[in-house]
């Protein structure tokens, strides 16, 4: 049953992620369809690479974030199958499988560099184009050993693609006119979205609700919850009581700069130029 594997992992009822409820039908061959990278601080800082393929997001997570530098290969874990609609999903998973803040990093369409995507996936190498916000050109994904078995081998969501989640893939730019030694991820590390960073997605929730028990406390991550929460409790705060809906904060808060902070907080470039990926070849 496609999304079996979603659906088991996740209580409906406490998270906000969509339910994958309708079901959608993906252009064939080489047609662009769409594709989209959401920043993900749960229990470590990652980036969900998604790409439709037949009516759902085939999904990877990729620790360290895409990199525009064809020699840098970037290890990306296949994970569970998400629905069409998480490809717009950008807020908070207070608990549970996933619990942390989810960014809509960069959107946009990819386009297969083959005729057929289930034979490329049989042969763990595809290569596809992406034109996003902040990523573009050619790119291919492969495993780094085994084989795809096949998307009904496995008989379970995300599984039944191919291998079991957790699988070991690499995600490469190639040598084009957008390949570079810029680093995306620090260049443009806020929302496509909102335009804001994990501290304005909090900001626009519950704050609170990671006072006591947060997803990560220890480490590198911990202390980035900590600084998220301190300040997203600081803009709650200064927020005037008749602010209105959450969606209608949101747009307030859409637009202008801020400087300090850190990665996965926020930096002193303008919002609208970390929403753009860079216009010339980066070298």
């Amino acid at each position: 049953m496609p999304l079996e594997e979603y659906k088991r992992k996740r209580n409906f009822k406490e998270t906000p992620e969509p339910a994958g409820t309708t079901p959608h039908r993906s252009p064939a061959g080489r047609q662009p369809r769409f594709f989209c990278v959401q920043k993900h601080l749960a229990s470590h800082l990652h980036y969900d690479f998604r790409l439709e393929h037949d009516g759902v997001l085939l999904s990877w997570a990729v620790p360290k974030g895409p990199s525009l530098d064809p020699a840098t290969k970037r290890l990306a874990m296949h994970v569970e199958d998400h629905p069409l609609e998480y490809g717009e999903f950008e807020g908070v998973i207070p608990a549970g499988y996933g619990a942390g803040i989810v960014m809509l990093w960069d959107r946009g369409t990819w386009t297969p560099e083959v005729e057929d995507v289930d034979a490329a996936l049989a042969k763990v190498d595809l290569k596809f184009t992406l034109d996003g916000y902040k990523l573009k050109g050619s790119w291919v994904l492969v495993r780094t050993k085994g084989a795809w078995p096949g998307r009904r081998s496995l008989g379970e969501g995300g599984a039944a693609r191919g291998a079991a989640p957790g699988r070991s893939w690499l995600l490469i730019k190639h040598r084009d006119e957008w390949a570079g030694a810029v680093d995306i991820a620090e260049f443009a590390p806020l929302s496509v979205k909102s335009r804001g960073d994990f501290a304005d997605i909090l900001a626009q929730d519950n704050p609170d609700i990671w006072r006591s028990a947060r997803p990560a406390r220890g480490g590198e991550t911990g202390a980035l919850f900590e600084r998220i929460i301190a300040r997203s409790l600081e803009m709650k705060a200064r927020r005037p009581a008749a602010s209105g809906s959450p969606a209608s904060r949101r747009a307030k808060g859409s637009t202008g700069t801020r400087s300090g902070g850190s990665r996965g907080s926020t930096g002193s470039r303008s919002r609208k130029a970390q929403t753009r990926a860079p216009r010339k070849r980066a070298s």
